[in-house]
């Protein structure tokens, strides 16, 4: 390598002659530098022997993107590297290695920041109403009700929590919050879906029919499982005879709350929830019959629940009919024609009938009670009101070998059933016009 003091001219005229592949200039001033000139490229290089003896060679860079100024101070601390017993090739190595483990921590502070911003306590449980909603799940809609209230509302706090970072002290504070608040019975739902939220996303990895979308959450524990369940009081609320001749007459014939509110009570007390999701093609006219989807429990498909609806229910049903044609739609309770009617629509209307009525409280819940109560008074028996209000069929029996749907004996008692309505709603309360329903054969 031929040593020159390196200028400006000359590393400009240094070239590469045609017979050579690449050839180099040493510079006199600084120890290590030189010029490296192939065909069509010169670049500044340091070459230096380690204290071992070994020779090493380096590229500083090319001479359009370096000083001559620049390179030379450049090889004199690759120098004094050497001089102090180091190789500068580890060194950049570590140098390189460092740099990239510091990208690669910043990438995961920032995935981890999004995270914990993505998968807290509030995306979760909208996510398992999510789930619940695509199972057809009822629930949905008062899962997030629930939430909402007690939860994104009440502790927004907690709510922005990772989910994967909630513990049993959070879980138990929200619930306490509503405790205090003397609704046990919110607690208790609330109570019952953070556990089934957290439930689900703990199994998805391991469950196929579970939605992948709660895995990420990472949840691996339930921190609802160490707080007692809340038992919520039996409702044992029943509306006397005078109360309940107020309110039928209360019913407006042309709102559709009342007529919902009408049809659950002459259809025996059926719950509002699975009346308001029945549509145009859940009516049969030719044999008054109106079709309910039970979607309630466990089942992994709705159960089909049969009414067949005595005259006066048969009215209001062919009503909602005409309305809801009138409205080109296929809901049976609509008020714009597009989306089912909420529950708490008619649970608004109830409340409000009941205030106006100054009695002791009550909601549809007590209407139905009330239903199946006069119902087994008047001898209806306790396994034909279970498929009239459809209670519990769930066992073996009922979902495998009964598929029986005791039509008749459903039709009977609604008929009974609306008869003992219309002495009441005629003020006739008296035992002596109170018969026990005789008991038809059932239909062949």
């Amino acid at each position: 390598m031929t040593k020159v003091k390196l200028t400006a001219a000359r590393i400009r005229d240094f070239e590469c002659p045609s017979d050579k592949a690449q050839v180099f200039l040493r510079d006199m001033d600084a120890k290590g530098l030189g010029i490296r000139a192939t065909k069509g490229t010169k670049a500044f290089i340091f070459q230096s022997k380690l204290k071992d003896g070994s020779t090493i060679r380096s590229t500083i860079g090319d001479i359009r993107a370096w000083s001559l100024d620049s390179a030379r101070e450049e090889a004199r601390r690759l120098q004094r590297l050497i001089d102090q017993g180091n190789d500068p090739r580890e060194l950049e190595q570590a140098k390189v290695k460092a740099k990239a483990e510091a990208k690669r921590a910043k990438e995961a502070a920032r995935l981890e920041a999004e995270n914990r911003s993505r998968y807290t306590l509030r995306a979760l449980c909208d996510a398992y109403c999510d789930h619940l909603e695509a199972k057809g799940k009822g629930s949905a809609r008062q899962a997030r009700s629930i939430f909402k209230c007690h939860v994104f509302e009440a502790a927004p706090e907690i709510a922005d929590i990772p989910a994967k970072e909630i513990t049993a002290h959070h879980a138990a504070a929200l619930v306490r919050k509503v405790m205090e608040q003397d609704k046990s019975r919110a607690a208790g739902v609330l109570r019952s879906y953070l556990s089934a939220a957290f439930n689900a996303a703990r199994k998805a990895p391991f469950d196929a029919k579970l939605p992948s979308s709660l895995i990420p959450y990472e949840v691996e524990s339930n921190p609802v499982e160490p707080i007692a369940t809340i038992p919520v009081n039996r409702g044992e609320r029943t509306l006397s005879v005078d109360e309940l001749n107020t309110y039928l007459a209360a019913l407006s014939s042309e709102n559709i709350a009342d007529l919902a509110l009408q049809l659950a009570l002459f259809a025996g007390g059926q719950r509002m929830a699975q009346l308001l999701r029945a549509k145009i093609s859940d009516y049969d006219q030719e044999t008054e019959t109106l079709r309910l989807w039970d979607k309630k429990g466990k089942r992994v498909t709705p159960r089909e629940h049969l009414l067949p609806l005595a005259p006066k229910g048969a009215a209001i049903a062919k009503k909602l009919l005409a309305m809801a044609k009138k409205k080109k739609s296929d809901l049976l309770f609509s008020s714009n024609g597009t989306t089912s009617m909420v529950e708490t629509t008619p649970g608004k209307r109830v409340f409000s009938i009941c205030q106006a009525m100054g009695c002791e409280a009550f909601d549809l819940r007590d209407i139905r009670r009330t239903c199946e109560t006069m119902l087994a008074g008047m001898g209806v028996s306790k396994d034909v009101r279970a498929q009239l209000l459809s209670h519990g069929l769930s066992g073996v029996q009922a979902a495998h070998y009964d598929r029986y749907e005791y039509i008749a004996e459903k039709r009977n008692a609604l008929e009974a059933w609306e008869r003992r309505l219309d002495e009441i709603a005629k003020d006739k309360t008296s035992d002596s016009n109170v018969l026990p329903m005789k008991r038809k054969r059932p239909l062949a």
